[in-house]
């Protein structure tokens, strides 16, 4: 209950604010947004919704009261850079300035920048002269008094990272944005999707991100933050856990909503209702839920510094750690991947032994380091996430105990069920699970995830569905598990296509395309002896023709060989005969005569 010396202060000071109501009217803040949404690119395939996500966020915005809303769609760089020097004039006297963009983003080396839509970007030192860094944006918004919020729904999948010439092999160019953490008091910048992950551009007229904004965002008298907790929860549910928007940058312990709440009659100060006071417990835990819900460093930074002992402050410190862990795994898989392409390189190159060995060292020193890492971001998120187990069953105690301490018990999340099926969903994605996503954890969705274990080197328990597994796979932007295929079949993306060998090819065991040997002719005696036998057969021959010569007999003496007109033998010559002179043994024996 509120001391009495509390209540008196409290009610002095609430029948001053009455009397400075009547006597003068409220002064009203500026506000000033500028809405950029690029649809039509020129160089890469134009993307469907950007434009209509525009102009879904400037008629929100205009709807809800702003004094300025500069909408422009498919800017070119040019018309792009004059856009924002306008803008940053309008939030020279501006209370709250607000940047919404839609279309391409990128990250390269750390930086993130915004791609206008006549970017050609061939290399990737072109990022510099035909984009806009995030900077840039900061800039124009810097000079707003209360609020500097940028709305980036630009963490597509980018066409442009990979058709991008490779100037230094070194340069990193990421999926996604990347993380932020803005330097100048008062501003958040959110992103439609986690650092290092895309967003869906959406199957509607609209991504589902800028309809979750349009949605929440200018609810009257909603805090910004929790408002963009409530965009999380609608996006989360809409893209079946695929998608997770995200804020960077922290404010002050004032609410900060887009749009005031409706002004109320002053109430007489003797009708003043007593405000029952909240204890110390609840308070803290009131600020810790929201330090939870911005989820970054500076928000819980900001919470421990207001309330450095306690058990809330022990919870922040956990979820401090946490983060830590994360982004000690990110830097860490990154440095492994460069040290990995540096040892290819030099590989490729023939380098000397000597640098080989020293690279080839330097990358299972970085994929150790790697591995490390992620064991530790698994600890830390266990240690977090039954610390919070223990508080919501510290609370429901609590409540049970005293209803009219009204602390409700933090639900332990989505239903078992959901997560079941979202963690095989995940699965699916990243080509571990062939099986449907129905909510069921069982002997084929174990084995998946002992897949997933194997290829992306981690140790996630196979045995149930967590959110802790979930929160690992979604890490995963590609296929994880390799796609097999049958025999007669080839990877082809995320599908076995069959192999279609050309003419006169087959496929062999080796699952590839082989040319036929060609087929020559060998002679051998035996093969052509037995067809001549068949031949023989199938066509007898005449038989052959014999000539006998017979000696000629001893000549009668009755018969003169000198007889004219008469033979050897004994017959009379033929008119041929008696030419060639047949009456004689030598003509007999010439062949001549008979």
């Amino acid at each position: 209950m509120m001391k009495s010396g509390s209540l008196k202060l409290y009610r002095w000071i609430l029948t001053a604010a009455a009397l400075l109501l009547v006597s003068e009217p409220a002064l009203a803040e500026k506000r000033v947004a500028l809405v950029l949404g690029n649809s039509a690119y020129q160089n890469v395939a134009p993307l469907a919704n950007p434009a209509n996500d525009g102009a879904k966020m400037a008629a929100t915005l205009k709807d809800a009261g702003f004094d300025v809303v500069d909408s422009r769609r498919d800017l070119p760089a040019a018309e792009t850079r004059r856009a924002l020097r306008d803008f940053a004039d309008r939030a020279r006297d501006a209370d709250i300035a607000v940047v919404y963009y839609a279309g391409h983003g990128i990250e390269v080396d750390g930086s993130n920048y915004l791609i206008p839509v006549d970017a050609k970007l061939e290399r990737d030192t072109d990022i510099y002269d035909e984009a806009f860094s995030l900077d840039r944006i900061l800039i124009a918004i810097e000079p707003a008094k209360k609020l500097r919020l940028v709305i980036l729904d630009a963490c597509r999948d980018n066409p442009f990272s990979k058709k991008m010439k490779r100037t230094v092999a070194t340069r990193a160019v990421g999926q996604g944005l990347a993380k932020v953490e803005p330097t100048s008091p008062n501003v958040l910048i959110a992103y439609s999707a986690k650092a290092g992950s895309t967003a869906a551009d959406g199957d509607g007229t609209n991504s589902p991100f800028t309809l979750a904004l349009s949605h929440h965002l200018t609810t009257p008298g909603l805090d910004v933050r929790r408002a963009f907790g409530f965009v999380r929860d609608e996006v989360l549910k809409t893209t079946n856990n695929r998608q997770e928007p995200f804020v960077y940058g922290s404010l002050g312990g004032e609410d900060v909503p887009l749009v005031p709440a409706p002004a109320r009659a002053a109430p007489a100060a003797a009708a003043a209702p007593a405000v029952p006071a909240l204890s110390a417990q609840a308070e803290a835990r009131r600020d810790y839920e929201l330090a939870l819900q911005v989820g970054n460093k500076s928000a819980l930074n900001a919470f421990l510094a207001q309330y450095p002992d306690g058990f809330y402050a022990s919870l922040a410190k956990l979820q401090l750690e946490k983060i830590a862990a994360e982004e000690a795994r990110v830097a860490a898989t990154e440095k492994a991947r460069l040290t990995e392409q540096e040892r290819a390189r030099l590989a490729a190159e023939g380098a000397q032994k000597t640098q080989q060995a020293k690279a080839e060292a330097d990358a299972k020193a970085a994929e150790q380091a790697r591995i490390a890492a992620e064991k530790a971001k698994q600890v830390a998120q266990d240690q977090a996430a039954a610390a919070e187990q223990k508080r919501a069953a510290a609370e429901k105690a609590a409540a049970d105990k005293d209803k009219s301490v009204n602390l409700a018990a933090l639900s332990a999340g989505p239903p078992q069920a959901d997560v079941t099926k979202s963690v095989q969903t995940e699965l699916r994605r990243v080509g571990c699970l062939t099986g449907a996503a129905d909510g069921e954890w069982n002997s084929a969705s174990q084995r998946s995830l002992s897949q997933f274990n194997r290829y992306a080197g981690t140790k996630l328990d196979v045995k149930v569905a967590s959110v802790d597994t979930l929160d690992a796979v979604k890490l995963k932007t590609s296929r994880v598990c390799p796609l097999i295929c049958e025999h007669g079949f080839r990877a082809d993306g995320d599908r076995c296509s069959k192999i279609s060998c050309a003419e006169g090819s087959f496929l062999n065991g080796d699952n590839e395309c082989e040319k036929r040997p060609e087929k020559k002719p060998v002679a051998r005696r035996d093969t052509d002896d037995r067809r001549e036998r068949e031949r023989s057969v199938r066509e007898p021959q005449e038989p052959r023709r014999v000539i006998v010569r017979r000696a000629p007999e001893p000549a009668s003496p009755r018969t003169s060989s000198s007889a004219p007109g008469i033979g050897a033998s004994g017959q009379p010559l033929t008119g041929r005969e008696r030419e060639v002179g047949c009456n004689g043994y030598g003509a007999i024996m010439s062949g001549k005569c008979p």
